[in-house]
């Protein structure tokens, strides 16, 4: 049985719907509540900032990556000891993959029976601001919008204006307060959306503002009573994998300023099959800790490119290990650690590991964005021969200036990807989200195994 639960979703990106989710998890955290937070789709970065909230993990609900049942596994699995749910939507409420809307906060919101408050920016609108709630409100009747938070309020007078025509008829539908005006609450963006957590300074402070605005102009009583009307949902499922412990291995995790972009699920599935995480810093680390394998996530090498360069006994270290055999499964901003050198937007060159013979150059434009699935051409450390997986890709780089043909692991349409310079590295711009296809974690452990034992 799942209960107490809703979403936060946005009438479109940049309403301010992370601003709410985050100050909804603060603030109710502070009551006391155990709010387990969640992120609808592929992001990486906001459910750092929910962790900060709420001091729990949080997840991605995709079911691109995991189909309707696996996501609400994940769902009632993660949810487990909590008191509230809070789920985070992504861009538009009906934005999703293809004419479907496959993976929108609506199908989400849908699978898992939750109601929805609306984020609108009430900005240079009074009036018209119900004919837009009416028409979300209506456009799918499966729906549950059970409420309205409005941002970007000039005044009280702008307020009223909104709520009483959102609140008339043929609306009808409870304002839960606003957000005024405050440009200073506003969290640093680059490329890539919110700068991740381990750089943004001054957290502490945002999040007690955040929590004073919750607190004095949204009625979070009645947001609490919206979510503890979500009706009780059963269901059979199957599980994703079978977990049993039955490897005995340390995995090192690049995780710092550079390199921060991981699926929660993805670490857990690993903790699960027995691997011990062992977190280390390509910038400031000099040395790789003991470990039997390493996993290179994405972010942003590129913010860090002189550190990174500078650090040669890191580098030193992670190609000799690699070089003896140690494997090494890298994901977009790992993938370009790897290359020769980074040469940034103003042509300046850094020196990187040297694991993969091209060079990455940064791009003043969007690369590639979106969902990939995959099937294996050739046998690598993650996956055999024609075995698939799901994740998504975004990056302002690219591979030129390639030294060496290196083999392709990846059928993606009508492309090869999934570098494979050797047989123990493997480099991709796609971050999987290994609930597409757990035997990922089997074979990554399975390869850190035979190195070990060797």
């Amino acid at each position: 049985m799942i209960s107490n639960r809703i979403v936060i979703a946005g009438s479109r990106s940049g309403v301010g719907k992370t601003t709410v989710s985050l100050g909804l998890m603060a603030a109710l955290t502070k009551r006391k509540y155990q709010v387990q937070p969640f992120k609808v789709g592929p992001d990486y970065i906001d459910p750092g900032f929910h962790a900060l909230a709420t001091g729990n993990q949080s997840y991605n609900l995709d079911s691109y990556f995991l189909g309707r049942d696996g996501m609400k596994e994940l769902f009632k699995n993660r949810v487990e000891g909590s008191d509230l749910s809070i789920i985070e939507g992504v861009m538009g409420v009906f934005d999703g993959k293809g004419k479907k809307g496959e993976s929108s906060t609506a199908e989400i919101a849908k699978t898992l029976q939750a109601p929805v408050i609306l984020v609108v920016d009430g900005k240079k609108m009074a009036q018209s601001g119900a004919a837009l709630v009416y028409g979300f409100k209506n456009y799918d009747s499966e729906l549950n919008i059970a409420g309205v938070v409005l941002n970007n309020i000039a005044s009280q007078r702008h307020y009223r204006l909104l709520k009483e025509a959102i609140e008339a008829e043929p609306v009808n539908l409870k304002v839960l307060g606003y957000l005024p005006r405050q440009a200073e609450l506003e969290l640093p963006e680059r490329h890539l959306g919110l700068v991740p957590t381990r750089e943004s300074e001054g957290l502490s402070d945002f999040f007690s503002q955040l929590v004073e605005i919750m607190e004095e102009y949204l009625n979070l009583d009645y947001i609490l009573q919206i979510a503890n009307q979500a009706p009780e949902i059963k269901f059979d499922y199957k599980k994703l994998c079978n977990k049993k412990k039955k490897y005995n291995i340390r995995l090192g995790v690049a995780y710092d300023q550079a390199f921060n972009f991981y699926y929660q699920y993805n670490l857990d599935l690993l903790k699960e099959l027995g691997a011990e995480i062992i977190n280390f810093s390509p910038v400031k680390d000099k040395k790789l800790p003991e470990v039997d394998a390493l996993y290179l996530g994405g972010g942003f090498p590129e913010s860090f490119l002189q550190e990174l360069a500078a650090n040669k006994s890191m580098k030193k270290d992670i190609k000799e290990k690699v070089t003896s055999g140690m494997p090494i499964y890298a994901e977009c901003g790992g993938l370009m650690y790897l290359t020769q050198e980074i040469v940034d937007c103003q042509k300046n060159s850094y020196s990187m590991v040297g694991l993969l013979p091209a060079a990455t150059e940064m791009q003043n434009s969007l690369q590639e964005m979106g969902y990939q699935e995959i099937e294996a051409v050739n046998d690598s450390i993650i996956l055999k021969k024609e075995e698939k997986a799901k994740g998504h890709v975004f990056h302002y780089s690219k591979l030129n200036n390639w030294q060496d043909k290196v083999d392709c692991c990846y059928q993606i349409k009508d492309n090869l990807e999934g570098y494979q310079p050797t047989k123990n590295i493997l480099a991709s711009y796609i971050h999987l989200h290994f609930g597409s296809n757990p035997i990922i974690a089997d074979n990554l452990l399975t390869s850190a195994q035979s190195f070990k034992q060797n």
